[in-house]
């Protein structure tokens, strides 16, 4: 009996779970449900003329979706969008019952920006009551922004949300982050509704005007409430007439122009989601940076009034088009500050737009020269136009810059033109060394390594981009790097968020100072090291000589640098290749000479009380002490004028210099112990403090020079694959985990250990036969 009483509970019970169940099923997400009603909506319309009765049907069936599935939210936050929802489901229907598409479609538009509306304020009104669930859930009933290289990264409302859910994160936060969110999502739709009504009405299209001018009208009632706050409820107001006022006239074709144009002089300076004082900066920084490389672009592209070369071309509008989509974000700022300027440097995109516009479609083809002086007279205003700390790019704006130039490599590869995409990776590289690289040394260092092998000749299991381009690899190949590239690039960028501080700027300016100083104290305190005796201090001379001119082509460097960063930072691998080939070379002769000419020669010059020069040559060896201390300096100035030069693009001039004294002041005391050091040490053991420094610092510029070889590809490259070294290894001693690095660094060593000890067998030899010589009998 009890097993028969409990059956019935149970059969009960199942019934609830698989109603629940199919309810569950039946009961669609505000996202899947308002996708449904758009979806359905625009089928309608195309087939309202073929087959009215259906579309009777379906029009009646999603007005029953929305009305059981969103309505209920909708209308308890946001009564006046529901009222508008069903309002244009009124206007659907009578359309469909008159066959007028055009109507039809502005009906269409009206439901769903009345949705999208609905959707927002159910967002921000479960927030507010905590119902942070339901939150989650309606912010799917959204759009979003089209997404490209130019446009500023919204802020991340999901996330946002997510925070408040799993952290507990403040309401007033998530707020804030879904208003920037939408509000510049629909600001963008909104603008791009406008422009859709001006270019279909040129061509006569009456039904898609009509539709985005109800979708313009539609976004603005999203945008109203920021527009309010800004500018009063007056001007709200007479911005709704007018958007009214536009509506119509797209659905009646009667001045469309003339309503438009009242439109954007209303919307002139307004935006719904002003942008941060740091993301003006990095727009500012984005725009100089793509405005700059339209020239060198468009330069490549055409050859005696000719295009030779479309994917430059395309390359160029490209850059023109990410200047300009900065510009209009930044647009409103700048007309505040100066409207003059600002219009003209408006126009001054137009017309190099249509320049750009006409060489693309062959229709005229400008001169390079033309186009270089477009391009400076747009930088000129926009120099006099920007606040100077807009002016000071940042790693941000590099870094998108970075990845549009990796967006062209990637095309030229599909396309075959290699060639192009070598010079596309070549201009990401470059904005690479001059932009985020310096930052990178001091604060994350660990990613240089990285960056700089996927760039080049290959990082862990992915070939670097310069290899896969010269043997010609497939655009998959070449994708499957670019995207670990990116990943290297994105926790790069995220390493260096908010290091541009005058702080940060001034330890990373002292870092780098410091870092590069001390290798040149350590260089110049090995090679004098045994010079300060005897006949030998004559050749501090010709080392110090060296060095004071390294000082001087370094500062001339930096001169050229303020002109021709970019193209120095193209050459800069390699000039470092041959500057650091040059120094190991003649430290290689120098050590040879000091163990063998000077070293046993001096002693034995003590040893018989020779009173004559011992040392032949004067002229090649000053020549060959000079270079040495030229291009041991100048290898670290270099680096450091382009470290620099990239730090003052960032920060404050002075806020570097700040750094440098304080680099220079650790340089300097250290270089103060070195040498004291040294003048305190005896003679022998000064020899072999002096033998050991210089065999250090060779194996360190062994080490640094074959890893540059490796870079640019000059030399392979092979890893060992077992052996994990830290970055500060190769960082401060050269030493890298690869076969070539390492063997050449052991043959250094074995060169200059070998030299030692041939120095002190032929030292001994040379004793025992002048001792010899000294007892035999005399005749």
């Amino acid at each position: 009996m009890r097993r028969l009483s409990f059956c019935p509970v149970l059969f009960a019970l199942l019934m609830l779970l698989t109603v629940r169940v199919a309810h569950a099923q039946q009961s669609p997400s505000p996202g899947q449900a308002a996708e449904t009603i758009r979806s359905t909506l625009v089928q309608i319309q195309l087939s309202m003329r073929d087959d009215p009765a259906g579309a009777r049907v379906r029009l009646d069936s999603i007005r029953t979706r929305y009305t059981t599935t969103l309505a209920p939210a909708i209308a308890a936050y946001a009564a006046q969008s529901d009222a508008h929802a069903h309002a244009g489901f009124s206007l659907a229907d009578q359309a469909l019952v008159e066959g007028d598409e055009a109507a039809f479609a502005a009906a269409r538009a009206q439901i769903w920006t009345a949705i999208l509306a609905g959707g927002y304020q159910v967002v921000i009104g479960s927030l507010q009551a905590g119902k942070v669930e339901q939150a989650q859930q309606w912010l799917a009933v959204r759009e979003f922004r089209h997404a490209t290289r130019f446009s500023r990264p919204n802020a991340d409302a999901t996330r946002a949300i997510r925070e408040v859910a799993g952290r507990g994160a403040p309401v007033t936060d998530a707020i804030l982050a879904v208003q920037a969110d939408l509000f510049d999502t629909y600001q963008a739709r909104l603008n791009e509704a406008l422009a859709t009504v001006r270019a279909v009405d040129a061509r006569g299209f009456t039904a898609r005007r009509a539709e985005a001018g109800a979708l313009a009208e539609g976004y603005f009632s999203i945008l109203a409430p920021a527009y309010a706050e800004q500018r009063g409820e007056t001007a709200a107001a007479t911005v709704r007439a007018l958007f009214a006022a536009l509506r119509q006239a797209t659905q009646s074709g009667d001045d469309v122009a003339s309503a438009l144009t009242e439109v954007e002089q209303a919307l002139r300076g307004f935006r719904a989601a002003p942008l941060s004082p740091a993301e003006q900066k990095r727009r500012s920084g984005q725009m100089l940076r793509f405005l700059r490389l339209v020239p060198v672009e468009y330069g490549r592209g055409v050859r005696n009034g000719q295009v030779t070369i479309d994917l430059e071309i395309r390359e160029a509008i490209t850059f023109h088009g990410g200047a300009a989509a900065a510009f209009a974000d930044l647009r409103d700022l700048l007309e505040q500050r100066d409207p003059v300027v600002a219009g003209r440097v408006a126009r001054q995109f137009d017309e190099l737009g249509q320049v750009l516009a006409a060489a693309g479609s062959r229709s005229a083809v400008a001169d390079p020269s033309d186009v270089d002086a477009m391009t400076a007279a747009l930088l000129t205003d926009l120099a006099i136009l920007l606040p100077q700390e807009w002016q000071k790019q940042d790693s941000g704006a590099d870094f998108d810059v970075i990845r549009t130039a990796l967006d062209q490599m990637e095309q030229a590869v599909r396309a075959g033109e290699y060639e192009l995409a070598e010079s596309a990776r070549l201009e990401a590289y470059a904005v690479m060394e001059i932009g985020p690289e310096a930052k990178l040394i001091a604060f994350a260092p660990q990613y240089k390594p990285i960056i700089e092998g996927y760039f080049w000749y290959g990082q862990g299991d992915h070939s670097g981009l310069a290899f896969l381009i010269e043997r010609r690899a497939s655009a998959n190949e070449i994708a499957a790097t670019r995207a670990a590239l990116d990943q290297a690039l994105t926790e790069a960028e995220q390493a260096l968020a908010g290091s541009n501080a005058p702080a940060a700027v001034a330890t990373n300016a002292a870092v780098i100072v410091f870092r590069e100083g001390l290798e040149a104290v350590v260089i110049l305190a090995s090679l004098m090291g045994s010079l300060k005796v005897g006949a030998q201090r004559r050749f501090r001379i010709p080392l110090w000589i060296g060095a004071a001119v390294a000082l001087a082509a370094t500062v001339v460097t930096w001169m050229v640098a303020q002109g021709a960063l970019m193209a120095m930072a193209r050459l800069g691998e390699m000039l470092e290749a041959i500057v650091s080939l040059i120094a190991v070379a003649v430290l290689l002769l120098i050590t040879n000479w000091f163990f063998h000419d000077v070293y046993w020669k001096d002693w034995m010059a003590a040893f018989h009380q020779r009173k004559k020069r011992i040392l032949g040559g004067h002229a090649g060896q000053w020549l060959g002490l000079i270079t040495l201390g030229f291009a041991s300096i100048y290898r670290e100035g270099f680096e450091t004028v382009l470290f620099l030069q990239a730090l003052t693009l960032e920060g404050d001039a002075m806020v570097v210099l700040v750094g440098v004294a304080l680099g220079l002041a650790g340089t300097l005391l250290v270089g103060l112990a070195v040498f004291v050091m040294q003048a305190k040490l005896p003679h022998k053991k000064m020899l072999i403090v002096t033998g050991i420094l210089i065999g250090a610092v060779l194996l360190q510029m062994v080490g640094k020079t074959v890893n540059v070889l490796q870079v640019i590809g000059w030399l392979p490259l092979h890893p060992i694959r077992w052996l994990e070294l830290p970055y500060w290894t190769g960082f401060w001693f050269g030493l890298y985990p690869t076969w070539e690095g390492i063997g050449l660094q052991a043959a250094a060593a074995i060169f200059v250990i070998g030299s030692y000890y041939l120095a002190e067998y032929m030292q001994r030899r040379q004793r025992r036969v002048a001792l010899a010589s000294e007892m035999a009998p005399r005749g």
